[in-house]
């Protein structure tokens, strides 16, 4: 009787494993890109883009991936995942990816009509992920590359990664404090407050 119990515990524990292991998982369209439900689906006319999202009372931002991207798929599997980062960055900004060798159609903010990969190109993105934030407004007669506020090629960790939008979300580009001083700052005061123990 003991023996049945432990072996039905077991078992309910392995499912219970399986269903939390999984669950956590990210999707895969069929382009082989890593999929958030939360992610903006649109036409990707960025100017179009970019004045949703201000309607919206968010900013734009574009994230550009690629098949089999070792650093997309930490980006979904541990930043993504994480609800400070999520919470945030649903609050503030409306994201919309790109597949860096896409085909689908993408209108610059200059009025060129590109595919997702010439858009690459042409904005000279080749990392995965690249994220790359828009201005508040739509410029005049600019490229995507000229008219972005910043641009952050790969993941890194949790703070940098959450900083970025968070200096972004702040202005902080129009500010005398670079990125650079805001995110060491941020770190000081996680630190100060305990959160950052054993890092």
């Amino acid at each position: 009787m003991v023996t049945w119990i432990r072996a039905a515990a077991l078992g309910v524990a392995l499912v219970a494993t399986a269903f939390i292991s999984t669950g956590n998982a990210t999707s895969l369209g069929d382009d082989g890109l890593h999929k958030e439900d939360w992610f903006s689906l649109t036409f990707r006319d960025v100017a179009e883009d970019i004045e949703a999202a201000r309607e919206e009372g968010k900013r734009l931002a574009l994230v550009f991936e690629q098949r089999g991207c070792i650093y997309c798929k930490r980006m979904h599997e541990e930043l993504l995942t994480d609800p400070e980062v999520t919470d945030f960055i649903k609050a503030h900004f409306k994201l919309v990816q790109h597949n860096m060798s896409g085909d689908e159609e993408v209108t610059d903010l200059d009025g060129d009509v590109l595919t997702e990969k010439t858009a690459a190109r042409k904005w000279g993105y080749v990392f995965t992920p690249t994220l790359v934030f828009m201005p508040e407004e739509v410029p005049e007669g600019m490229s995507v590359r000229k008219a972005a506020v910043a641009t952050m090629p790969d993941a890194f960790g949790k703070w940098t990664f959450l900083n970025m939008f968070r200096w972004v979300q702040e202005k902080g580009y129009e500010g005398d404090e670079h990125f650079q001083k805001y995110h060491a700052r941020i770190i000081r005061e996680l630190r100060d407050a305990g959160r950052l123990k054993g890092e």
